[in-house]
């Protein structure tokens, strides 16, 4: 398999060379870290939401929305990202998402053991230390045809302009948030007390991806993936691909708009992710629903399927619903159930 280790890039690259890979057909193990910071969101996101957009845009921080699921995340070169590309037909690709994160994470848990950190994977896609400290955050997508793994060793992290930059209610729930970051993400600089040579950690992630993958050979990025990669940049760049989970206004958590309907916002933390949801409710029947935050969906296209599927259907049957709907459409949202999207649309 290709090996494209590729040191720092510009941070858009960063992004773009993963998704067009699978798009060309080509396999391959990334290795990489943005030369600029900027702001990730993951794929099911409201970027209005999860984003302080008038902060990023006074600090010149790009926010770019990824066909990966997950959560917010501010990145820079401080952190060195690991990008794995394979064909869905591959064995190490099939199964279900959970068994995949275990297979796939195995070399990076590994590095940061063979670099002084006693990590252990945590379902479902975390590296944490012995303390239970999370030192590593992945996410998996399917484009194209291909699995693609994305995620990071931690080398050092900027707490203070990663709780900056989310969108939040006051200073003093930003102190908060920022206490919980401090508190439950470590780098390897707090873990070690330094920070390995570069060169240091890209061999030794490399040395354990090659017992996965098998041998790894060092290859300049094709001209045809950069051509790509511009092609892809001139809509992943646009106001619409950012905004496009974009949802309606309501001011408040439940408005009552006349007798018998309503439009309810709820949050719902489950195991796999934040669930956001706008429903509007008449005379006990789902008349909208509009689902949106940092969990993993699988096919990621059926979510907005799913939301035209709710509608019409009674509050009471909507756990049941979705059920039968992930039977119909084998859809798999590892640590987010039927029923964790019932509760969040006020079900139950």
């Amino acid at each position: 398999m290709n090996l494209y280790d590729l040191g720092h890039v510009p941070w858009l690259d960063s992004q773009l060379i993963y998704h067009a890979l699978p798009r060309l057909g080509l396999e391959g193990l990334i290795l990489l870290a943005p030369k600029e910071p900027y702001v990730c969101i993951g794929y099911h996101q409201d970027v209005e939401q999860e984003v302080d957009l008038s902060y990023c845009r006074r600090q010149g921080i790009p926010v770019f929305r990824r066909e990966v699921g997950g959560g917010a995340v501010y990145l820079d070169g401080q952190q060195l990202f690991y990008q794995l590309v394979l064909r869905r037909d591959r064995p190490l690709a099939l199964g279900d998402k959970a068994s995949l994160y275990r297979r796939l994470l195995a070399p990076v848990v590994q590095t940061y053991r063979d670099l002084g950190v006693d990590a252990r994977y945590k379902p479902v896609n975390d590296i944490i230390t012995a303390e239970g400290r999370k030192i590593s955050g992945n996410g998996a997508a399917e484009i194209a045809d291909h699995l693609v793994l994305v995620g990071n060793l931690i080398a050092d992290f900027d707490y203070e302009t990663m709780v900056r930059v989310l969108r939040l209610p006051d200073e003093k729930f930003r102190d908060k948030v920022f206490a919980s970051l401090r508190e439950n993400l470590t780098t390897l600089k707090r873990e070690l007390g330094r920070i390995p040579p570069w060169e240091t950690m890209t061999a030794t992630l490399i040395r354990n991806f090659e017992t996965l993958l098998g041998p790894l050979t060092p290859t300049p990025l094709p001209p045809a993936v950069r051509e790509k990669a511009a092609e892809l940049a001139a809509f992943y760049t646009t106001t619409d691909w950012l905004h496009k989970a974009r949802r309606r206004p309501h001011k408040g958590r439940r408005v009552k708009i006349a007798e018998g309907v309503e439009v309810v916002r709820r949050v719902h933390k489950a195991p796999g992710g934040l669930i956001r949801a706008t429903v509007e409710v008449r005379q006990g029947r789902i008349e909208s629903a509009e689902i949106s935050g940092d969990f993993f969906f699988y096919p990621a296209e059926k979510l907005a399927a799913l939301e035209d599927h709710l509608a019409g259907v009674a509050l009471e049957d909507a756990e049941e619903a979705i059920a039968a709907f992930y039977r119909a459409h084998a859809v798999e949202s590892p640590g987010m159930t039927p029923r964790d999207l019932a509760l969040a649309l006020g079900a139950g």
